[in-house]
């Protein structure tokens, strides 16, 4: 050793250095040790770099002059100083061997980084991180020598060289900060908006300083997709999913079982349970497969993880270190030693900060490759998956595996990293426990294993709670859902309060049930903030109980708190990630099945020339406008288009739809009818100019004269694809004369083959199966149909469009399907609609830019505090200021008993101080149950609150609103906005004001320890403050952006699921991979900023809590002489905990700001104007009003809303009790609009109403309405018993019921069915049929038999039977009484009174039928046409 240095000492000098107040490192060491560690590494790091750099090319980068300088001085210094050994010792002077090694090994690296500053260039690197961090640990060995250096001033050679040599490497530090310019020839240039983390540096890339530009976006204005910056070419569909499909197939080619999988003659269950059976070892294996395509990738993250969890450790002892150096000042250790602990401290805080989130960023990027490579395997699985293997599952469960599924895998790798981290992690905080307190942390561990099955058995209660919660809730949806359908018969019919009740008894249950889930919570949140506590508690008692000797001071007290609290996260982790990694394997079996799907051909072959044309049995239709379905990806040209229209009969269905052609068609062609659907899937197939068709039985669908016209037009000898291939499955047998070739499959064997003559002259099986069928029939038929063509030429347009003949119309499904679909209209125009308002809303999230928007805000949190109740709210944050008080109390405390250790007294308090130790923390649990529980049930009052208003309101509000609103839009409010103020704001406020305090309570603690610290919290509070804003404007929009880009993907892969043979046979499944694939990476466009959002945010938010570590030590050592040890663990403790609650508290409060919008909404519809008040206590009429039912017209007019035109004009007529009046007039002529003033749900623009004497206007709306009854057009039933459906205030009796349902003859039907009065009715009354609903609005109108009976006679849906039935009974049982009729065919009023004819609103005629027809006015004509006249 004496040798190397020529007398020197290598090793450090402890006097030398820890105790003098100038301390110094020796020459040897500086020569050897200090001048080695870069060269090392970069020696290190070199063949691993050089391959890395050889494999990736991303073109040539021209080299800047300035580095290639600065490299070879760097070089000729470090000769120069090897030279100048070589000189000295030529003069004779002993030189030590170092003076020639140190120069040597330094000039060879410098050569090797000149030499990969050069290579990195040829290889298009524009930043480096190896060097960056070779140049950053040069420097940070030279400030030792430089300072030594300088203190011992001195002229030698080699002192000049290592100035220059410092200087040197402080400028090529600074220069690896800087970028290079993109290399030439690059794809960069080419893309329109590059994401500029391609070309960031390597600072930028750590730091994520490269999004930066997006976060000032995103602040000043709302996002839109062409912000969005391009997706990296690593991360897109096109370079990932062939990768996997390619180890796939290599998969596949190892096991011979796949070949079997799905073969024809094996059943579907026994190939599963070939599948199933992991015995074999040839299993293809899916996840082998994903390990190989992303597991290096993955690895780079996992290798983050494991510095980042060694580095955590760090701290622990760094504060230990300093709690002895504050508790030693006495001892004469420089001042130097503390300043050095504290900048270290922050240093590893900040190089764990770093290191985490880049161990972050490569987690969600691998787990966004997976949705990626999983979402386009699945794909294009799906394009090519047999039938048998798509019988065997529905297309929602595919759909599901593709959404749910590929998010789980996503989910996966965040936490895979975990299932080895968290046992390191407990393993480490063990070991260095055990150093510091000995076996007695065994207790404190036994305390946290035990709470594990506590916080187990609160999650599986959780869970069964949501799962009632849910019931509730979907019930509730479902019945406010018939409410806003048919509010309109319940204005009419006075029936809102029953219904409201029975909302508000749902409602009851829900709110029961959060309450339960709200003690469950508290519970748990105790369990989660107590826990720490508990296991200190329990450590230190043991600790300082089970030996006399031990005595607790600072150091052990404050490092083992650290040491719990690094602990707390894997020990609450664990659980969770085994779990989620258990139920992992599901998915991927599934997966898996999913992907070996494949038909197998069993022998011969099948070879087809030229193009091919498809129509399925089932059409398949496009969620695209209806021309874009025709066109099919085939490019537009009128004449053809227009001829093909023609030929399918198209033309005329054109002029119905609103759009024309050009008119959207919902999923599923779910606003055409069956016979239109089939015509599209064929004007396709004939557009598409193929060479062979294959039509299989396009015929079915559509009515047999359009059949006719298509077989003549485009199938059959004269139609348009006379002169291609055309395979024509069929089973009419009208156009079999018509074709040239006929061929007989029975049993899937071709039978016979001939042509029409021919077969029937065989006598064999189509010629009896022609024979069982009735040939005299068919031919008959088959005249009449030509006939029925004949005569029909001109009308035959009008039933093309046979909208309401195709049969397939009246099938349930297609209704419920076209309902579906119309509800699917309103969400998209709410959705639209929303986005509007989200655009609104967001344009007011920049702060500065408009005050109007924080008061906004501010008065919908004063909304939700209302809510809660204001008083409530104040007690909740008291509680909360208590509970950290007593936690801060704890420690205090505890710092008190530590500093005992250093006045010999610990034998006397040691009790006393366990005791209160004890009484402080089990008071802050207690005070955490009682906060929390407070909140969760303020939330409950507030939730019960705003949903009781919004009811409230939209019961009274007038009908004109629920006319102009989309339903969905008010559905919307009671679902989704209801769930958000149940669930989600309770917890968020909890979570919030759970960190706000703790964040609070840090700073409290480090002012009050030194007080110094109050100055750098201005700034810190500043910075917090800007990142914060820039977040939650920047992150929110990513997120809405990314919700409505994912929805397109499996809408767009259901629907090519379902036309998966369509797609085939048309050849277009490149065109289809293509668009799912440019919907994912549309989708994973906005995702990944999202992603990168959260690190940007983390990096920042976790150097102010590094800063504030920082600053706790650098003033506690500046004020050491006044300070207790004790004080000091207490504050920086303290410090290293803040970082969390400060991350949690952005994300929290950008949580919050989202969901507190849903209060606005709520408030916004629960606010809107009312209609006039159902009871008016002052005008109430007498009971039996009214006696005659005299009603009288006074210069009355009416409009629908503001602003529209008057729909009656100055009507004057007065009407005799017992009088029978019919209405009619043309449509549009204020037919309707009479009824509903007399119901007032119009209300007069000028005139009145009076009846029997009583003016209208002034009475209450359900007095007045409940003396009136209606049978109106649509009859509307309500889900429930048909007693309900008749009377809901159960304000008659069983017989008054059952004598209603006799006159209304539907009593048989009733007593026939086994439940009687409790037949249950389906939503809006399904199952029963159209005439029957009628029957039963009849029933109501007999169960409450009013003076004044209208009836809003149905169009064209009822049958005539009914009618005459109702008309009958109408006569029989309300002679008496006032009948208003409004009719749509005369036959039924020629009998009445006086007959009034309206026309735009004004009376025309009003005298009896008799001399109505007498003056040949409009009645007359009328009459006319109807043939009554």
């Amino acid at each position: 050793e004496k040798k190397v240095c020529g007398g020197g000492e290598l090793t450090l000098d402890s006097n030398r250095t820890l105790y003098w107040d100038t301390p110094d490192l020796t020459e040897c060491f500086q020569m050897s040790v200090l001048s080695w560690i870069p060269c090392i590494y970069l020696w290190l790091t070199f063949p691993f770099y050089f391959l890395y750099l050889k494999k990736n090319n991303k073109g040539y980068i021209m080299m800047s002059l300035l580095n290639r300088i600065f490299a070879l001085v760097l070089w000729i210094v470090c000769w120069t100083d090897l030279f100048a050994s070589f000189h000295e010792m030529h003069q004779g002077t002993h030189i030590a061997p170092i003076f020639f090694v140190t120069p040597l090994v330094v000039g060879m690296t410098v050569l090797l980084a000149t030499f990969l500053i050069q290579y990195e260039r040829l290889r298009g690197v524009q930043s480096s991180g190896v060097l960056f961090l070779f140049w950053f640990l040069s420097v940070l060995c030279a400030i030792v020598p430089f300072r030594s250096k300088i203190l011992q001033i001195s002229l030698k050679l080699r002192f000049t060289t290592f100035y220059i040599y410092f200087g040197l490497i402080v400028v090529q530090l600074i220069l690896s900060c800087f970028n290079e310019k993109p290399p030439l020839f690059s794809g960069v240039v080419t893309d329109p908006n590059p994401c500029p983390e391609s070309s960031a540096g390597f600072l930028s890339t750590m730091t994520f300083w490269w999004f930066t530009s997006m976060a000032i976006k995103g602040y000043k204005n709302p996002l839109e997709n062409k912000d969005l910056w391009s997706l990296n070419k690593q991360d897109s569909s096109e370079v990932i999913v062939p990768k996997l499909l390619k180890e796939w197939e290599v998969e596949q080619d190892k096991s011979p079982l796949t070949t079997e999988a799905n073969h024809v003659d094996k059943p579907q269950a026994e190939a599963e349970v070939l599948l199933m059976e992991k015995g074999e070892a040839q299993q293809p294996s899916f996840l082998r497969c994903l390990l190989k395509v992303f597991g290096p990738y993955f690895l780079i993250g996992s290798a983050y993880k494991l510095l980042q969890d060694l580095i955590t450790f760090i701290n622990p002892v760094l504060l230990s270190l300093l709690i002895s150096f504050i508790g030693n000042q006495k001892k004469g250790v420089p001042s130097w030693w503390g300043y050095a602990l504290a900048f270290l401290m922050f240093f590893c805080a900040l190089l764990q900060t770093l290191i985490l989130h880049q161990h972050f960023q490569y987690c969600f990027v691998t787990g966004m490759r997976l949705r990626t490579a999983i979402v386009g395997a699945i794909y294009r699985k799906s394009l090519v998956i047999t039938n048998a293997a798509k019988r065997s599952s529905t297309v929602g469960e595919i759909v599901n595996l593709m959404s749910v599924d590929a998010q789980r895998f996503m989910d996966l790798t965040t936490f895979l990293n975990m299932l080895w981290s968290a046992p390191l992690q407990i393993i480490l905080a063990l070991y260095f426990l055990w150093q510091n307190l000995g076996p007695s942390v065994l207790a404190g561990v036994a305390v946290m294993i035990l709470l594990i099955p506590l916080n187990a058995a609160i999650a599986v209660k959780t869970r069964a709670f949501q799962v009632e919660q849910m019931q509730y809730k979907d019930s509730r949806i479902k019945l406010m859902n018939e409410i806003l359908n048919g509010i309109k018969v319940l204005k009419l019919y006075a029936w809102e309060n029953s219904f409201k009740e029975k909302v508000l008894d749902i409602r009851q249950k829900e709110l029961h049930v959060l309450r339960k889930m709200a003690y469950l919570g508290a519970v748990s949140t105790v369990a989660w903030t107590s826990a720490p506590f508990l296991v200190a508690l329990t450590t230190f008692a043991v600790y300082v109980m089970v030996d006399k000797n031990n005595v607790l001071d600072a150091e052990k007290a404050f490092v083992s708190l650290a040491l719990f609290n690094i602990l707390r996260f894997p020990l609450n982790m664990l659980p969770q990630v085994i779990s989620s990694v258990v139920k992992f394997p599901h998915p991927q079996s599934s997966l898996v099945s999913a992907l070996l799907g494949e038909m197998e051909k069993l022998e011969g072959e099948i070879s087809i020339r030229g193009s091919v044309a498809y129509v399925p049995q089932q059409a398949w239709i496009q969620n695209a406008t209806l021309r874009d379905n025709i066109l099919f990806g085939h490019g537009y040209n009128e004449r053809k288009y227009r001829s093909v229209l023609d030929a399918c009969a198209l033309t005329p269905d054109l002029e119905v739809l609103p759009g024309g052609d050009m008119t959207e068609i919902g999923e599923k062609g779910i606003n055409l009818s069956g016979g239109q659907r089939q015509r599209v899937s064929l004007a396709r197939a004939l557009y598409s100019d193929s060479d062979v068709y294959l039509l299989d039985d396009p015929l079915s669908a559509v009515d047999a004269h359009v059949a006719k016209h298509i077989f003549d037009k485009v199938i059959g000898p004269d139609g348009a694809l006379s002169g291609k291939t055309r395979i024509l499955v069929t089973h009419g047998i009208s156009f079999l004369p018509q074709v040239d070739n006929i061929l007989v499959i029975v049993d899937g064997r071709v039978s016979e083959v001939g042509s029409y003559q021919h077969l029937l002259k065989e006598n064999g099986a189509f010629a009896e199966f022609l024979r069982n069928y009735a040939l005299e029939d068919i031919v008959e038929e088959d005249e009449s149909l030509v006939a029925l063509i004949e005569e029909d030429e001109e009308s035959f347009p009008e039933d093309a469009m046979s909208n309401h003949i195709d049969m397939v119309d009246s099938a349930p499904s297609v209704n419920e399907a076209k309902r579906q679909f119309i509800r699917y209209n309103f969400k998209l125009q709410l959705k639209t609609a929303f986005l509007r308002a989200a655009m609104k809303l967001d344009a007011d999230s920049a702060p500065f830019l408009c005050p109007h928007h924080v008061q906004v805000k501010l008065k919908v949190f004063l909304e939700y505090i209302k809510a809660v109740g204001p008083l409530l709210s104040l007690f909740i944050c008291f509680l909360y200021g208590c509970q950290n008080a007593a936690a801060v109390g704890a420690n205090i405390w505890l710092s008190q008993w530590t500093n005992d250790a250093r006045n010999n007294n610990t034998e006397a308090s040691r009790d006393m101080r366990v005791g209160v130790y004890a009484v402080l923390g089990l008071s802050q649990g207690i005070l955490v149950a009682i906060s929390s529980f407070t909140l969760n049930l303020g939330g409950i009052g507030a939730a019960r609150n705003l949903h009781s208003a919004l009811l409230e309101n939209k019961f009274h509000t007038p009908q004109s609103f629920f006319d102009t609103t989309p339903l969905g839009r008010i559905i919307n409010r009671f679902s989704k906005d209801i769930y958000v103020i149940d669930e989600v704001l309770p917890s968020t406020v909890l979570m919030f004001l759970g960190t706000f305090f703790a964040s609070l309570s840090t700073v409290i603690v480090i002012v009050s320890s030194t007080p110094i610290f109050a100055v750098v919290i201005v700034p810190l509070a500043l910075i917090y403050f800007f990142v914060q804003r820039f977040y939650v404007a920047t992150s929110r929009q990513l997120k809405r952006l990314e919700s409505v880009s994912r929805s397109p993907i499996y809408s767009h892969f259901s629907e090519t699921i379902t036309g998966t043979s369509v797609i085939r046979a048309f050849g277009r499944h490149s065109a289809f991979i293509q668009i799912s694939d440019m919907k994912v990476d549309e989708n994973q466009k906005s995702y990944y900023p999202g992603i990168v959002a959260n690190r940007w945010l983390g990096v920042r938010i976790e150097f102010i809590g590094n800063c504030i570590v920082l600053f706790a030590a650098l003033f506690a050592v500046v004020d050491r002489n006044s300070l207790e040890p004790g004080l000091v663990g207490f504050s920086v403790s303290y410090a290293l905990q803040v970082t969390m609650s400060l991350n949690w508290m952005v994300r929290m409060s950008s949580d919050l700001e989202s969901n507190i919008v849903a209060v606005e909404r709520v408030k916004e519809y629960a606010e809107t104007e009312t209609e006039a008040p159902w009871e008016v206590m002052e005008k109430k009429p007498p009971a039996e009003w009214p006696q005659t039912g005299k009603v009288e017209f006074h210069d009355y007019s009416v409009r629908y809303r503001e602003g529209l035109d008057l729909v009656l004009r100055n009507l004057t007529l007065s009407v005799k009790g017992g009088e029978k009046i019919g209405i009619v007039g043309r449509t549009g002529a204020g037919k309707s609009s009479m009824t509903l003033c007399l119901f007032r749900l119009l209300e007069a623009a000028s005139g009145e109403i009076t009846i029997d004497g009583v003016k209208v206007s002034e009475i209450g709306l359900h007095d007045l309405r409940s003396k009136l009854t209606i049978i109106p057009q649509e009859p509307v039933l309500f889900s429930g018993s048909l007693r309900m459906n008749l009377d809901p205030f159960d304000s008659y009796s069983n017989e008054e019921v059952w004598k209603a349902l006799e006159l209304s003859h539907l009593k048989r039907f009733v007593n026939n069915n086994p439940s009687k009065l409790d037949l249950t009715c389906t939503e809006g009354g399904e199952n029963l049929s159209v005439g029957q609903r009628q029957l039963v609005c009849l029933a109501r109108a007999l169960l409450r038999k009013t003076r004044i009976l209208i009836l809003d006679e149905a169009t064209a849906a009822i049958d005539l039977e009914t009618d005459d039935l109702i008309q009958s009974t109408i006569r029989t049982q309300f002679e008496d009484c006032t009948v208003f009729t409004i009719a749509h065919r005369l036959n039924t009023i020629m009998d009445y009174t006086r007959i009034l004819v309206l026309d735009k609103g004004q009376i025309a005629e009003f005298d009896t039928p008799t001399s109505l027809i007498g003056q040949k006015g409009i009645f007359y004509g009328m009459a006319k046409d109807a043939g009554l006249a």
